[in-house]
């Protein structure tokens, strides 16, 4: 029999679904919900099946409906808020960071804050500076937050629904470039557990650690490579905050190296704080210097030319394993 598929899209829409279906309590609020132009297939239908007072389309105030969904979420309900631009959920950073973050810890554990932040990454298609960053390190900086970045169709489900399950606040994290990739993913519901990497390829040559759309240039990275017989051992994260340090440390002590792909700058970026995990906790594991392949270190271009050389891809995991191989 014949497994199911659906896009990265459709199993995030599957996974709203379920959840608004199985408790009341679940709503979506946010810019541009009835509108594939903002959220793609990732809600189509939604505020059909469960009308318009539970997928609320909010007006631009990112800072007002991000409070008014931890508002909600104090009282028992459990929102989730999309934004569907990452780069203007910073608007709503006080909210996030010293409201939703802090509540459990400064009222003794009494009060939960059951949130899901969902931020889009809008890299590519000539968007520019103020449309295309990927943020997602700062939130990890944040104690109090939950941060995952699914890079599959089945990940996006079961993350989604673990997300809203966890009674703390989350940001989960999706780009617009996995949108259109399929894989398996089953009808019942399931979670994914928030802080577990998973191993994709198991390999003996060097160890790559994949962050988001990064985790899929990853796989087909090493793909291309078993041609010539190099072994990659491909980590998705999908979640960054918790880190998955054991997963990662077992690798490394086995592999000998360590190459991260991460769609961000490397400043004080996750890439960083991996590297420096390894490099504190599994320095006598390593073989060579790590190495970190991320984005130029400045803003992203709206020429469709530079965007090109400004992103990283499978060519570029390529050849940075080839040179560190040979080093």
């Amino acid at each position: 029999m014949e497994q199911r598929k659906l896009t990265y899209g459709q199993a995030i829409r599957e996974g709203l679904y379920q959840a608004l279906e199985a408790d009341s309590m679940v709503f979506a609020i946010g810019q541009g919900l009835w509108s594939p132009w903002y959220v793609g297939n990732s809600m189509q239908d939604l505020d059909k099946s469960f009308g318009k007072d539970r997928i609320i389309d909010s007006p631009v105030s990112e800072n007002g409906i991000t409070g008014i969904a931890i508002g909600a979420a104090l009282g028992g309900m459990r929102p989730i808020v999309i934004h569907p631009r990452m780069d203007f959920m910073l608007l709503a950073i006080d909210q996030i960071v010293n409201e939703a973050a802090n509540w459990h810890y400064i009222f003794g554990g009494e009060s939960n804050v059951p949130i899901v932040i969902r931020s889009i990454i809008n890299r590519g298609g000539e968007q520019g500076a103020q449309h295309s960053q990927a943020l997602y390190s700062w939130f990890m900086h944040i104690p109090g937050l939950k941060v995952v970045a699914p890079s599959t169709a089945y990940d996006a489900k079961g993350l989604m629904l673990a997300s809203i399950a966890d009674n703390n606040p989350v940001i989960y994290v999706d780009d617009r470039w996995l949108y259109d990739h399929s894989a398996v993913v089953p009808q019942e519901p399931y979670e994914i557990p928030i802080g577990k990497a998973n191993i994709d390829f198991q390999g003996s040559d060097v160890t790559l650690v994949g962050i988001s759309y990064m985790a899929q240039e990853s796989r087909e990275a090493a793909k291309a490579l078993r041609e010539d017989s190099i072994s990659v051992e491909v980590i998705d994260l999908r979640s960054l905050s918790p880190l998955d340090t054991t997963t990662i440390l077992r690798s490394v002590k086995k592999t000998g190296r360590l190459i991260i792909a991460d769609g961000a700058w490397a400043t004080c970026g996750a890439s960083a704080e991996i590297a420096a995990v390894v490099a504190q906790q599994g320095f006598q594991y390593l073989k060579s210097p790590i190495e970190r392949i991320t984005l130029p270190e400045c803003p992203a271009p709206t020429s469709k030319n530079l965007e090109d050389a400004y992103y990283p891809d499978k060519a570029d995991i390529v050849s940075a394993i080839r040179k560190l191989l040979l080093s």
